[in-house]
């Protein structure tokens, strides 16, 4: 049996302001954006460069209690890992562009590691794992 995740949807506020920060801050890569007529809505897609796995479902809140959960979707914890060929390119690039880190670079044994906030407040993780770490070994396999 083969099985993958393809999308984690990420509750957002608004299409276009979602769209700006993750093609133009993060320098992800928009890999669709449709409009759904039969339910009203946009099905916006978009990707880490270069990812060959899971890509983002911006999925704007649509109900009133959807909106509590804009910017909190793991209650505060870390909720998503960005993994990078090259931490201090990708760290460096992004201070410069304006993204917000609130714990700064620290040393792992499994990597070198930093905690940003993306434009709502929901934490992520921009990591380069070592060399042999489980999850390094498998992402090779994808490319």
């Amino acid at each position: 049996m083969k099985q993958d995740i393809v999308h984690i949807a990420l509750v957002v506020r608004d299409y276009d302001e979602a769209i700006d920060f993750y093609v133009n801050k993060l320098k992800f890569e928009l890999v669709e954006d449709s409009y759904q007529a039969e339910q009203d809505k946009r099905w916006v897609v978009v990707s880490p460069p270069g990812s060959k796995g899971v890509t983002l479902l911006l999925a704007k809140a649509s109900k009133p209690e959807q909106l509590d959960f804009i910017g909190n979707q793991a209650g505060g914890r870390v909720f998503l890992f960005l993994n990078t060929d090259d931490f201090w390119r990708d760290y460096n690039r992004m201070v410069i562009d304006g993204i917000r880190f609130i714990r700064e670079p620290a040393e792992q044994d499994y990597g070198t590691v930093a905690v940003f906030e993306d434009l709502y407040g929901n934490l992520w993780d921009l990591l380069q794992l070592k060399e042999g770490h489980p999850i390094s070994s498998r992402l090779k396999a994808l490319c």
